[in-house]
């Protein structure tokens, strides 16, 4: 392995074999990083697969030129690798865990609101039905009701009334009540769809422009470090160093690096400065608060699903109410006597005594109501595992740093030993003082 960096970061190869070795180990980078290129534009990004194989292949293929041919490009390119765990990769992590919650949780809220409302609108149809049909009921009570009236009124010879029918009109034209039914419903799908696509295409565009965003960040922050590594002999160069070391202990001035521990950090160790664990602190504070955002639409999903689950429970368990209508008539007529002292007498015309049944129904097993759709847990898992990793980038970011800065070394050992020697005059400087 420590050939093969030696090789890989050479300004020029030495012979034919090194030649070989450089454009073998390009050629397979630039494989792994196409095909995982091509993955995160068709899976993540949701670009068509033509277009993802055409720019996937072309970049591999600008890739292995450059990375081949300029040496400063492949140190550029070896530290966005560890730079993926500073700031610039938790956004596309970020970014991804958005766009997974936006193409899987979105829809399931979605989903399981329609449910609801299908069950209000079958709910409301069911029970408008049955008004409907009571109306009927009404009809045939006061027909049997009026010819039992008819029959008493000519049954009687002394008194004949008017026409006692009673005139009811029944409600027949249903059509209109269901289609506007129809309509409202309709148009609650239409304003649901419509604001689930723009939702999609927001956050698709959204998550699209942040990742390019970042992948230009990523090569834009490693380029400006290896320019400032190149450039400015004081910029990240506050490391004990194996180079540090020899050269003190060359000069005889290892008490040197003795006294400035408390300013000097070894680039292999665990210490953070105070700084370091501040800029740590806060940006751990930051991603908790979209955690805490994604914690809310996992909420939201859950909660829908539960809503959706109990409705649908509860309109099955919907029991019929009977509706009972009980009419009773009875007709007499009492002969008075014309001379005083005789007896009055009651004659029995007409009795009329019926009950008529009805029901009410509120849920129907007619009703197209699609099931609610629970959380789907591998999403969970998935967005679990990638806030993991977020939180453990931020006490990377740190390591990752100090990462690039000796990959920078191994590609420029020259000047790499100018920074040393500046370094150590630093501190000599300083200890004279």
């Amino acid at each position: 392995m420590a050939d093969l960096w030696w090789v890989y970061s050479k300004p020029t190869p030495a012979d034919g074999r090194e030649l070989w070795t450089l454009f073998l180990q390009c050629s397979c980078i630039t494989a792994v990083i196409g095909g995982l290129f091509y993955n995160w534009m068709f899976a993540s990004l949701e670009y068509s697969w033509h277009l993802s194989i055409a720019v996937s292949i072309s970049f591999s293929l600008l890739l292995l030129l450059t990375l081949f041919l300029v040496h400063p490009a492949r140190c550029v390119f070896s530290m966005i690798m560890p730079t993926l765990g500073t700031k610039q990769g938790r956004k596309l992590l970020l970014s991804t865990c958005v766009m997974i919650a936006v193409v899987n949780i979105t829809p399931n809220i979605m989903s399981n609101i329609k449910t609801v409302l299908q069950i209000i609108k079958c709910i409301c149809k069911n029970s408008s039905d049955s008004l409907l049909n009571s109306t009927a009921l009404l009809q045939t009570a006061s027909r049997e009701f009026g010819d039992a009236i008819q029959e008493t009124i000519h049954s009687s010879t002394i008194y004949k009334p008017m026409n006692g029918r009673f005139q009811f009109s029944l409600l027949q034209n249903t059509s209109s009540i269901y289609q506007q039914m129809d309509l409202a419903g309709e148009k609650i799908r239409r304003d649901f769809l419509s604001v689930e696509v723009l939702v999609k295409d927001s956050v698709r565009v959204g998550n699209r422009l942040v990742a390019g965003f970042s992948m230009f960040y990523l090569c834009f922050e490693s380029t400006w470090y290896l320019k400032n590594y190149l450039t400015n002999l004081c910029f990240d160069n506050f490391y004990i160093t194996k180079k540090l070391e020899r050269l003190a202990v060359e000069r005889k001035a290892a008490h040197l690096l003795v006294d400035s521990s408390k300013n000097l950090i070894r680039p292999t160790g665990l210490k953070l400065s105070r700084e370091e664990v501040m800029l740590c602190l806060v940006q751990a504070m930051l991603l908790s608060v979209a955690l805490m955002l994604m914690l809310v639409v996992v909420a939201m999903d859950h909660f829908a699903f539960s809503v959706a689950d109990t409705a649908l429970r509860k309109a099955a368990q919907f029991s019929v109410v009977p509706v009972t209508l009980h009419i009773k008539y009875k007709a007499k007529i009492w002969i008075l006597p014309f001379f005083l002292g005789l007896p009055s007498e009651e004659i029995p015309l007409q009795d009329f005594e019926k009950n008529y049944h009805h029901h009410l129904i509120f849920s129907s097993a007619q009703c197209r109501i699609s099931p609610p759709m629970p959380p789907n847990p591998s999403v969970l898992l998935v967005v679990g595992l990638l806030f993991c990793i977020l939180y453990s980038t931020v006490f990377l970011e740190t390591y990752a740093s100090r990462l690039c800065r000796k990959i920078a070394a191994s590609f420029f050992q020259s000047w790499e030993e100018k920074r040393v020697l500046y370094l150590y005059r630093k501190l000599s400087r300083r200890q004279k003082k």
